[in-house]
């Protein structure tokens, strides 16, 4: 059976809204009948240093809600808010922009930032950074270098993209116009990939004054951007001798020749040889003339058979 592969589509930018296009607002009019065909609610959960805080602008949230006859509940024993169509909601998609909205608070996003989403042109997103660095002490120094010294990088980033960010434990609040949101994201990610966030403003502000250019409209800007080459500089300290590494062979070394090798080679082990023979066979022909030398002495001392037999009538005689 087929696999289902996943294929990786290329990442391409919002489409650019012509300028000076203004959508009108959609307003109670435009759904005179009103109602929806089912009930939608979400549902989301805060941490507990929340609770004093949305305790104190709940009673804003719901009067917001109210409007678009949505309702909004706070339930401090679970430490959750959830908000719920009506049978009286004229605007089908504000349940969405609700569930934004509870999302951010949760974020500790300011409610004066947060009730933002609710307008059309204004969207957020929640990105998700602890899980993009495994070390906890190198994510904590990408995220300061994110913020920046007394907020100044974060600031400037603002600016440059017209959106409102908020670094919070392991999550990145955004909220802004949707192109805005893309680039956020992508400053973010590259923050968190070891990319410092400079190079990412000095390009946006690089397109910012080409976008101004109407010749350059239609070009690549790519010369003109900075390009950011990763270099992995190793903090450890150099050893004062350095050894160079030896060209890698596959066979083992040559043996080194041993001592008798050396002889063999030389023709010594063979007259040492010969000359071992020659002492051995001296030795042996000295130890065979000596035994026969032995013998014969013997044989001279012994006396005959005849003066034994002389010996032996003597004796009889005396007795």
């Amino acid at each position: 059976m087929w696999k289902n592969k996943k294929i990786e589509l290329p990442k391409s930018e919002p489409t650019e809204v012509p300028s000076g296009w203004k959508e009108k607002p959609f307003t109670k009019e435009d759904n005179p009948h009103g109602g929806v065909f089912a009930e939608s609610s979400f549902a989301t959960l805060f941490p507990k240093y929340r609770e004093k805080y949305l305790k104190e602008i709940w009673p804003l949230v719901q009067a917001k809600l109210e409007s678009y006859s949505i309702t909004a509940d706070l339930d401090l024993i679970e430490g959750s808010m959830c908000v719920r169509t009506t049978k009286k909601t004229w605007d089908p998609y504000m349940i969405i922009k609700a569930r934004d909205l509870i999302k951010l608070l949760a974020r500790s996003v300011p409610f004066e930032q947060a009730i933002r989403v609710l307008e059309d042109d204004v969207a957020c997103d929640v990105i998700q950074i602890g899980s993009l660095v495994r070390n906890k002490e190198r994510f904590v120094k990408r995220r300061q270098r994110l913020i920046g010294p007394n907020g100044s990088t974060l600031k400037a980033i603002e600016l440059l993209t017209k959106c409102y960010m908020l670094v919070q434990g392991n999550t990145v609040s955004v909220l802004g116009p949707f192109k805005g949101i893309a680039q956020c994201r992508r400053i973010v990610e590259d923050t968190m990939k070891n990319v410092h966030p400079i190079y990412n403003i000095k390009a946006l502000m690089i397109k910012q004054e080409l976008a101004k250019d109407p010749k350059l409209k239609n070009e690549s800007w790519d010369r003109f951007l900075p390009k950011f080459k990763s270099k992995n500089i190793s903090k450890r300290k150099k050893p004062k001798v350095i050894r160079q590494k030896k060209e890698y062979n596959p066979f083992p070394p040559q043996q080194a020749e041993s001592k008798l090798d050396k002889e063999i080679e030389s023709g010594e082990y063979f007259i040492k040889k010969s000359n071992e023979r020659q002492d051995e066979n001296k030795g042996k022909n000295y130890m065979k003339a000596k035994e026969a030398k032995e013998k014969i002495d013997a044989n001279e001392k012994r006396p005959n058979d005849d003066q034994k037999k002389n010996e032996r009538k003597k004796k009889l005689k005396t007795k």
